[in-house]
Order: structure tokens, then sequence, then C-alpha cells
């Protein structure tokens, strides 16, 4: 009987000493996508922005892994369990990639070959001084019509 609690308790140590071992992994990571992400706000490059990015997906995808794995106990199981789930989830992110490429091909070919087409995102508006919209003039305008009266 003192045989099998003793497996018992050091089984239990095993599984809390993992359970610890993959809380710090997963606080460790979310450390270094939080200074990452505020690293990023303050930089003027864009090659280095992109780069700070993927370092970040790549983190968020073992954190996933991690919390796949070990807390929907996913790595204890048969492996023919874990292709079932993880190929659909292949093709899925694959469906994903293929029509957001497929969307922006659309957009570039739309903008290359229809010259009456200009993507409202690439018009530059030009502001004039002084002005800040319809509100503030009619404003000014409501102004000029009750000053005159107010001298009277």
């Amino acid at each position: 009987m003192s045989h099998s609690h003793t497996d018992q308790e050091a089984h239990n140590k095993e599984a809390m000493a993992e359970i610890k071992k993959v809380t710090i992994i997963l606080s460790v990571f979310t450390v270094i996508e939080l200074l990452l992400g505020f690293w990023m706000m303050g930089m003027t490059s864009v090659g280095l922005k992109l780069a700070v990015k993927g370092t970040i997906v790549i983190l968020m995808m073992a954190k996933a892994f991690y919390i796949v794995a070990y807390f929907m106990h996913l790595k204890h199981e048969v492996k023919n369990l874990i292709m079932t789930i993880v190929v659909p989830l292949m093709l899925f992110l694959w469906f994903i990639g293929a029509f957001l490429w497929d969307g922006n091909s659309f957009r570039n070919l739309r903008n290359d070959y229809d010259p009456y087409f200009k993507e409202q995102a690439t018009i530059k508006v030009e502001k004039k001084e002084g002005e800040h919209g319809a509100a503030k003039q009619e404003a000014a305008e409501v102004k000029e019509i009750a000053a005159p009266a107010e001298k009277h």
C-alpha cells in the first residue's frame, strides 16, 4: 500500500514540475512579446518593424503550441488523434493565406489595368490652411450674423 502511495506522490511532483515549467515558459514568451511590442511603437524603420512583428507571431505560435500540448492534454495523446487536429488546422491556415494572396493580387491587378480606378486610400486630399471642416465654417458664419445684431 505504501508503494503505490509513493508512486502517486512522485507522479504528482512530476506533474507539478511540468506545469510550473510550462507556466514559466508561457510567462517568459508573454513578457518578451510585450517588450517587443512596446519597443516597436517607437521604431521608424519599416523593415525592423516587420521583423519584430514576425518575431511576435512566432512567439505567439509557440505559446499556442504549449497551451494545446499541455493544458489541452494533446501532448500525451496518440499520434493519429494529433494528426486529425493538426492537418485540418494546417489546411485552414493555407486557405486563409490563399484568400489573402488572391485578394491582394486582384487589388494590384485592378490598380494596374483599370486607368479609372484608384484606391481611395492612395488619393491624397489637399487641406486648405485655416479650415478644419464644414462645422468650423458654419460656426464662423453664425458669429458673423450674430455680431451685427449685438451692436444695435
